[in-house]
């Protein structure tokens, strides 16, 4: 039966998933905003060193003299949305890769699916660090070696959804009207993907600021001064006993991957209500 777009009741939109939106959507506004009211130069090292939390400096400085809190409101600006194009690109690429394997099935299939297969067949974080390493220690050479290892869960989602809907009757009758496979897939298949998808997308944002952060973390990302997260998390080691430094970056990640994991179960179950019935029967 073809789907339709869904109307959200009520009952299906939990606490913690409204919770996860609103931090979510706090942090993007933060993204977005953050260098038009930060206090100080987020690149500036006119501060006292390794000065602690106090009604000057709310989270401290670095042991360069620059002012926390600025750096980690700007740094927002630099993960967050390096984040949310990986993921976007991630989900354009292997959708389109995904529906045209299973669409077609074949040789087509067997190609599409063996490429999938190889890049799945390493560990993620170990093949992001190779192609990182390899492309040179830069963010957008992150962002690339990130998208290299997120795409293929995409495109293995789509496959399976679209193999299960190309023998579902509305979907041969479009084709014997004439839709061209474009079409079929836009009209036909489409809505149903879509739900998923966006489920996925919202856990993979998650693990995208994990990975670009990790990465930074391990100098294959952003590099000195640019104010990213795993990059000042990665500056505080050599100041371990000033626990401000790192402390405040790792709770922002912490925050920020709790929210947008929120949200993607709160849609898996407004687009898939059994997961909810299945979890509260685990429970009881």
């Amino acid at each position: 039966m073809r789907k339709r777009w869904l109307k959200i009741p009520a009952a299906w939109v939990t606490p913690l998933g409204v919770i996860g939106a609103v931090i979510a959507v706090v942090w993007v506004g933060i993204a977005f905003t953050a260098r038009l009211w930060v206090p100080f130069d987020p690149l500036g090292q006119d501060l006292p060193r390794l000065q602690a939390p106090g009604i000057d400096t709310l989270m401290g400085t670095d042991a360069l003299g620059r002012d926390i809190f600025s750096r980690l409101m700007t740094g927002a600006s630099v993960t967050i949305p390096l984040a949310l194009m990986l993921v976007l690109m991630s989900l354009v690429v292997g959708t389109l890769i995904g529906a045209i394997a299973g669409y077609f099935g074949k040789w087509v299939d067997e190609l599409l699916m063996r490429l999938t297969d190889l890049v799945m067949a390493f560990p993620t974080v170990i093949l992001a660090m190779v192609v990182a390493a390899a492309l040179g220690p830069s963010l957008f050479n992150a962002v690339i070696a990130a998208f290299v290892v997120s795409w293929p869960q995409y495109a293995r989602m789509t496959r399976s959804i679209v193999l299960g809907l190309r023998t579902q009757n509305y979907v041969m009758a479009g084709r014997l009207m004439g839709f061209s496979p474009f079409k079929t897939l836009r009209v036909d298949v489409a809505p149903n993907v879509v739900g998923p998808i966006l489920v996925l997308a919202s856990l993979d944002v998650g693990t995208a600021i994990l990975l670009l952060s990790g990465l930074s973390f391990l100098g294959l990302g952003a590099q000195p001064p640019t104010p990213e997260w795993g990059s000042m998390i990665s500056a505080a080691i050599q100041n371990f006993d000033s626990w401000w430094i790192g402390l405040f970056p790792g709770l922002a990640i912490l925050t920020v991957v709790m929210a947008f994991n929120f949200v993607g179960d709160s849609l898996r179950d407004i687009f898939d209500p059994t997961s909810q019935v299945s979890r509260a029967g685990a429970r009881s």
